[in-house]
């Protein structure tokens, strides 16, 4: 007995895996999870998650990977006791959330297709407060027969999406996206740091930048986080933003292109991580700021 094929399965239950997984369950789709860690399986219940992954994979014909990377990503499928190897899963398309070295995403959809199992690749530009809002923007890589034929799970997941072209061109759009976006979160730090230093109130100085010419939807999000120095309940980590300004200077310096606000950014976000501040909220980079004085 196989259970209830229609459920939809997440592998990893952190912040994006349980924010797609109240997005689903909030239009009345059946969800079942797993993850490695103990405490994200009891926090997310019991009777909604599996022992394994291929336990999870015998009764979901659609899953949908939050994992950290590319490797985890691998490990999973391909490893010695890989899902997709399993003679008895009878999941055939997986959704891939995570943001993967493009190349890397691509191996990835091409080893799914020899087990024959379709694959659709759809990082995620937002937080996972913004998905839980239904406020994110999913990027699709893939065949769009495929996008049709997953619509009621691509729609309850993201409101908004785009179909950006072949595997690959969603994870390097992503990267393009989370670029910018790390820039405008370092530049807001910088700018409500130096209110403060100079005597202004941060809160009305973060009212008056989302109100002038200087105003992003990071304000929104992140403005109030580094306002108030709040950054112990985590909508993106730092270990997170790293990992992918990782993968964008790697990408740089294959089409010899040269990053010099981006190589600062990884700079503070790396002094984050020296500081034990890695699980943290990504608006801590105004932190990092504040403890860079001139010298």
């Amino acid at each position: 007995m196989m259970g209830d094929t229609t459920k939809i399965g997440i592998v990893g239950l952190g912040l994006m895996g349980q924010a797609f997984a109240k997005r689903l369950e909030s239009h009345h789709l059946s969800i079942l999870g797993f993850d490695i860690n103990e405490e994200r399986c009891a926090e997310f219940g019991a009777l909604k998650t599996c022992k394994t992954p291929n336990e999870l994979a015998k009764q979901c014909k659609t899953v949908i990977l939050c994992l950290f990377d590319g490797k985890q990503i691998k490990s999973l499928l391909l490893g010695p006791n890989g899902l997709l190897k399993d003679a008895d899963r009878i999941t055939d398309k997986l959704i891939c959330t995570s943001t993967c070295e493009p190349d890397e995403i691509i191996e990835i959809a091409e080893a799914c297709e020899q087990y024959g199992v379709r694959f659709l690749e759809m990082p995620i530009s937002g937080t996972s407060k913004q998905v839980s809002n239904g406020d994110s923007l999913g990027l699709m890589g893939g065949d769009e027969g495929l996008i049709e034929e997953l619509a009621p799970i691509l729609s309850a997941m993201c409101e908004k999406k785009m179909h950006v072209g072949p595997i690959g061109t969603a994870s390097k759009s992503k990267l393009a996206v989370n670029l910018v976006l790390g820039l405008h979160r370092a530049a807001l730090a910088e700018g409500l740091v130096f209110g403060s230093r100079i005597g202004l109130d941060p809160n009305k100085l973060l009212e008056l930048l989302q109100n002038s010419a200087a105003a992003s939807s990071v304000m929104k999000i992140k403005g109030p986080l580094m306002a108030n120095q709040d950054y112990d309940n985590p909508q993106s980590r730092v270990d997170q933003s790293l990992k992918d300004f990782g993968l964008i200077q790697k990408l740089a310096h294959q089409a010899k292109q040269a990053l010099p606000f981006a190589t600062q950014y990884i700079a503070l976000l790396e002094s984050c991580i020296n500081a034990g501040e890695g699980k943290k909220d990504n608006a801590i980079i105004a932190e990092a700021i504040r403890r860079t004085e001139m010298k």
